[in-house]
């Protein structure tokens, strides 16, 4: 009897198993693969790893686990070279007419993604060969970590005697560079990036031997600490000799302008068929819809056409102090609840339920006046330890109206809902074609579809979504402006003051965040540029009926960072060339 309840037992959990099974099985063969992959994508990881496999192995190698990536040497940069011409080889012998679109475009940007490294690399290289005259030192550490790279057996003393006339180089080259004029900045900071890498690699070869070496244990260490005392003099020294210099325009703001053909070329290399004129026509066109939308809004809230006194009752509409948290709930809410309604996007529940909040440092407010986000919400609102002047810029600065069409800029669908299916959604493409193009493109083109659609219901709302619009046609303009040499930052902080309504405080921090962070030059200016790239794509398909806006934004964010061009050319499944070139004009200047 019991082996017969065994039996039926088994039978009832062997048919579920062969039902789950056939489910599953059925499930696999309809999905379509190239939805997640493509027969690139394999090419892309590989040259990925290869790329840190020799940055590992060519570079310091730290105590215990781990990757620093610094300056790369002379035998790092040919091998890295070398290895270029390897893939670009294996991409010649791929079939690229057999790929899909979706195979093309990955085709085309690992392709450029290499090739761009390539000339990246013959700069650093030919940037090396001319001031290597200031590291004759160079050697003597490069020598000893290719010695430690497979545990060579060394001389401890011969290393120690080779560290003292280190020393003695470098002391020669503090004499030499005092009676030097003033050094231009890029060099200055190539040549401080290599003393750097040089004392990272001279610490990871004496970490491997010291302590295990008896003879090296004897001799080197009182030679490798002065030594490393010696390069960061010679650093500090270095640093003293730049041309690098505040701006003396009252702004206490640095940076360096790159000039029009280093921008034209960046935006060759970014996808983008217009060069600075035309960007420049872009924003000024943008602008002047957007004067005449708060002209609008000024008329209906009683201020007739004086909108710079309607965007400040705005400002005034802060909300009190510790409440600003309950604000930016408030307006996601606002946000989702609008999204829902007019059937734009599918969220997925647990990249609704995963966003965080946490409150910005004041001493990072100094360069991030308003809140951003990714993984979470950064709030910007007044501290304890803020003046009274600055605590009112930043309440009004930070107002309800102002940050309607933000706070969805920062969640969802804005970057957290980017980072969440970027994970999840060819993360391949993430690690290898990034672009602030897409990044910010994509959060930016949202607050142009939900103020087309009417999720700004109130003149006041209008005036708070436009004055972000206008900010970002401002961040064309002083970008390009700034880095062709004809503005200085504080012609910059007064244009976001007085032509955008920017607390003065606010515009600095944008300002300098914008000129002396870590930001690309074109990084600023992409957000509208992007935006208005993905909102003309909309149109062509979305405004032709070739797709519901669910059906859109759910492919778009799964596509993954790509240039907008090659988006375009995955939707509109166009045949590529392999030497694939720049050419979609989504602008309409008329």
């Amino acid at each position: 009897m019991i082996n017969k309840l065994k039996q039926r037992v088994w039978i009832k959990y062997g048919i579920v198993a062969i039902l789950l099974y056939t489910a599953l099985s059925t499930t696999a063969q309809e999905m379509d693969l190239y939805q997640h992959t493509t027969p690139i994508e394999p090419y892309v990881i590989q040259y990925r790893h290869d790329l840190q496999a020799i940055n590992y192995f060519y570079g310091p190698m730290p105590k215990g686990w781990g990757f620093q990536e610094v300056a790369p040497s002379q035998e790092q940069i040919n091998r890295l070279l070398q290895l270029d011409k390897e893939y670009l080889e294996k991409l010649k012998k791929v079939d690229f007419e057999k790929l899909n679109t979706n195979g093309q475009v990955d085709y085309i940007l690992l392709q450029k993604k290499i090739i761009h490294h390539q000339e990246e690399l013959q700069k650093i290289l030919t940037r090396y060969q001319r001031l290597e005259g200031y590291l004759p030192f160079a050697d003597v550490i490069l020598t000893l970590e290719k010695n430690r790279r497979r545990g060579a057996s060394v001389d401890g003393k011969m290393v120690a005697t080779s560290l003292e006339k280190a020393k003695e180089m470098i002391d020669q080259e503090l004499i030499v560079l005092k009676e030097k004029e003033l050094i231009e900045a890029d060099d200055v900071f190539y040549l401080v990036s290599i003393v750097e890498s040089l004392k990272l690699r001279l610490e990871s070869s004496f970490d491997f031997y010291n302590g295990y070496d008896p003879m090296f244990t004897w001799w080197v260490p009182l030679s490798y600490e002065s030594l490393q005392e010696k390069l960061e003099t010679y650093k500090v020294a270095l640093q003293k000799k730049s041309d690098w210099k505040v701006f003396e325009d009252g702004s206490n703001i640095g940076g360096k302008p790159i000039g029009k053909d280093a921008l034209n070329k960046k935006l060759k290399d970014e996808m983008i068929a217009y060069n600075t004129d035309e960007l420049l026509r872009i924003a000024e066109k943008e602008w002047n819809w957007c004067v005449g939308e708060l002209l609008k809004a000024s008329r209906e809230m009683g201020f007739g056409d004086n909108w710079q006194a309607a965007q400040e009752k705005v400002k005034n509409s802060y909300v009190a102090e510790g409440k600003q948290p309950d604000l930016i709930n408030m307006l996601y809410d606002k946000a989702q609840t609008f999204i829902q309604k007019n059937e734009l996007m599918d969220i997925p529940p647990l990249a609704d339920e995963t966003w965080g909040m946490i409150m910005m440092t004041p001493e990072r407010q100094l360069v991030n006046p308003f809140f951003t986000g990714g993984r979470e919400i950064s709030i910007s609102y007044p501290t304890d330890g803020m003046t009274y002047e600055q605590k009112m810029m930043s309440m009004r600065g930070n107002n309800p109206h102002f940050s309607l069409g933000t706070v969805q800029h920062e969640l969802i669908p804005g970057h957290h809902l980017q980072y969440f299916m970027n994970r999840r959604h060819k993360p391949y493409r993430e690690q290898n074609f990034n672009t602030p193009f897409w990044t910010e493109g994509w959060t930016l083109y949202w607050e142009l579809l939900l103020y087309r659609m009417g999720f700004a219901q109130t003149p006041e709302e209008r005036i708070g979504m436009l004055f972000w619009r206008m900010h970002r046609c401002a961040r064309i303009t002083f970008s390009i402006k700034f880095h062709t040499g004809e503005w200085s930052p504080q012609q910059c902080i007064d244009y976001l003051v007085k032509q955008v309504g920017h607390e003065p405080a606010n515009a600095h921090g944008e300002v300098k965040r914008s000129f002396e962070g870590s930001y690309d030059p074109l990084y600023q200016l992409a957000y509208m540029i992007g935006g208005l790239q993905l909102l003309s794509i909309s149109d062509e398909m979305v405004g032709t009926g070739r797709m519901s806006y669910k059906e859109f934004h759910d492919k778009v964010i799964k596509e993954n960072y790509l240039p907008m061009e090659m988006l375009r050319a995955i939707l509109m499944n166009q045949n590529l060339s392999p030497n694939h070139e720049t050419k979609w004009e989504f602008y309409n200047f008329n």
